[in-house]
């Protein structure tokens, strides 16, 4: 082998014994453009618009880094994931942005340890989705008399779902008619989702007893990657 060749090659072999593996990726919040500014954040993932499944993490502030403390399997609406501002209600899709989480309700009582402002569910216990009712996107109980039962869902009867939930924050500070309401995050119940995030029941009561309104939790919806991607809330 010629000199010039061996020295060569060992200059390679010290390249690549030099480089090392790469850098892991920044955790998901670091890449976002906002988190909401809590320390306490939420991310529900799907792969793409169209998919009805897909992640739900929770996550710390800790030191100045975001840690991820849980993780579980999530699903979404059964016509996948839209822009928020472009939702249009009754597409049974999920609406993707970042949102307040406002308070926690439920059939059934609390996790022990919930810090969380939570709502007990009665048989009186309406959510208003009548776009003519001046309770439209709001828990009204008893039913308000402007709502129709019609446009409005009986939290009782669905027990599985709403054994305990999350409000979501999507058109809720001044909503807008006919995007949407009643938008949670809540207990699986058989499938996909007319548009909420929804977790298995263990992992939803672990976010209730994780979630601390004193550091001002937010939820991020979105999809890997596009237009809808969380990194872009």
């Amino acid at each position: 082998m010629r000199p010039g060749a061996v020295a060569a090659l060992a200059v390679s072999s010290l390249v690549v014994l030099g480089a090392g593996p790469p850098a892991p990726a920044p955790p998901l919040p670091a890449r976002m453009a906002d988190t909401g500014g809590g320390t306490q954040l939420i991310t529900a993932v799907a792969p793409k618009r169209n998919s009805t499944t897909g992640t739900v993490t929770w996550w710390d502030r800790t030191g100045g880094r975001w840690v991820r403390t849980g993780s579980a399997p999530a699903r979404f609406g059964a016509n996948g994931l839209v822009a928020g501002g472009s939702r249009k209600q009754g597409t049974d899709t999920t609406p993707t942005g970042l949102y307040r989480l406002p308070y926690a309700f439920g059939i059934e009582a609390a996790p022990r340890g919930t810090a969380y402002p939570y709502r007990r569910v009665h048989r009186d216990s309406w959510w208003c989705q009548d776009n003519d009712s001046r309770s439209y996107n709001r828990w009204s109980e008893p039913r308000a008399a402007d709502c129709r039962a019609a446009e409005a869902e009986q939290l009782i009867t669905y027990r599985t779902q709403y054994a305990h939930a999350l409000v979501i924050g999507f058109n809720y500070e001044r909503p807008v008619r006919g995007r949407g309401a009643g938008i949670f995050l809540h207990v699986h119940g058989r499938g996909a989702t007319a548009g909420c995030v929804s977790v298995p029941k263990d992992a939803m009561r672990r976010i209730l007893t994780w979630a601390d309104p004193a550091r001002r939790p937010h939820i991020a919806v979105g999809t890997e990657s596009g237009s809808t991607a969380v990194t872009r809330l």
